[in-house]
């Protein structure tokens, strides 16, 4: 790559995106044009609010685009008058056609936070805590028309705590991210950077989350159940059913116990929520009742809405 790159396209959306952006402008690298997702409405009042990435583009002076689609005429046009020699993604939230991967002359870049060919997808953090593991990371990779099946750059291992969430982990990965996109970038201005094409053999997937994965199923194991309910918050968040009711659990931890109560069962609703599983037992610590805020397990009994011998079951979703 020329050490005279002079124009870099960034397309990036959320946190995690918009984290990776500013590291690319506190190194000093030349990104002359950010593409984001619309603005949504948000919250109850459903203000249109703008992506974060768009926040810190337009902090720094950097020209925004949202277009609804990347494959017309109109978005065509957009990348002919940027004319960027490197495009730079990460959480964008759309996949890139063949047009806009083959435009830059250095290529797309991408950071994927996974080690790939682990976890290629949407959703590799929260699958990661769901399946328990201790260990995930980033890759940077130069993209290709497969899903996240491009030469590895660079990648760098992230240690899982028992306590994460996929907010937490988000983060931590995010920064992390944004060290070794900068890496990636200056090594390959340098020409120190060699691509590594992936183990297909090696592949797993992470499929984006749907409403069925938020299902709670008290059958499961104890440590299975925490796992899923921290891989969903702070969102979308795990449900269950209390009296035909829904019920969000934001936290919960698994206890080193038994019990011999069906599961679903609340064993105790004294200093916190204790459920029977499948094996072992859940205690929660935080939930969501149905139209109310995030609250502590105690609050929620000393609202008398829960009580030993209630049953906790699945709430059935909706597509």
């Amino acid at each position: 790559m020329s050490n005279k790159l002079s124009r870099i396209m960034f397309m990036g959306t959320p946190e995690f995106a918009e984290i990776q952006l500013d590291a690319l402008a506190k190194r000093g690298l030349p990104v002359t044009s950010v593409v984001t997702q619309p603005d949504k409405p948000k919250n109850r009042g459903h203000k249109l609010t703008p992506p974060p990435v768009k926040v810190k583009a337009e902090e720094l002076s950097i020209k925004v685009y949202q277009p609804l689609t990347l494959r017309d005429v109109k978005f065509a046009e957009i990348l002919s008058a940027e004319a960027p020699e490197l495009i730079v993604v990460a959480a964008y939230g759309k996949i890139l056609p063949p047009a806009v991967i083959d435009y830059p002359k250095h290529g797309c870049i991408n950071v994927h936070g996974s080690l790939l060919p682990e976890y290629r997808g949407a959703a590799p953090i929260q699958r990661a805590i769901m399946d328990g593991k201790k260990v995930t990371g980033i890759t940077t990779m130069l993209m290709d028309e497969g899903l996240d099946t491009g030469d590895i750059l660079l990648s760098r291992e992230v240690l899982i705590s028992s306590d994460d969430d996929s907010g937490t982990l988000t983060l931590k990965m995010a920064e992390v991210g944004a060290e070794l996109l900068v890496e990636t970038i200056d090594r390959l201005i340098a020409g120190d950077l060699t691509p590594i094409k992936q183990d297909d053999s090696k592949a797993s997937y992470a499929s984006k989350i749907e409403k069925s994965d938020c299902a709670l199923d008290f059958a499961l194991p104890a440590g299975k159940l925490a796992d899923i309910i921290r891989a969903l918050s702070p969102e979308p968040l795990a449900v269950c059913s209390l009296n035909g009711r829904q019920l969000k659990i934001a936290s919960a931890s698994a206890v080193d116990d038994k019990s011999d109560a069906a599961p679903g069962t609340v064993i105790s609703a004294s200093g916190g929520i204790v459920v029977a599983t499948g094996s072992g037992i859940l205690k929660i610590n935080e939930l969501i009742p149905a139209g109310k805020a995030r609250m502590s397990a105690e609050a929620f009994i000393n609202g008398r809405q829960i009580k030993e011998g209630d049953i906790l079951s699945g709430w059935i979703t909706t597509t």
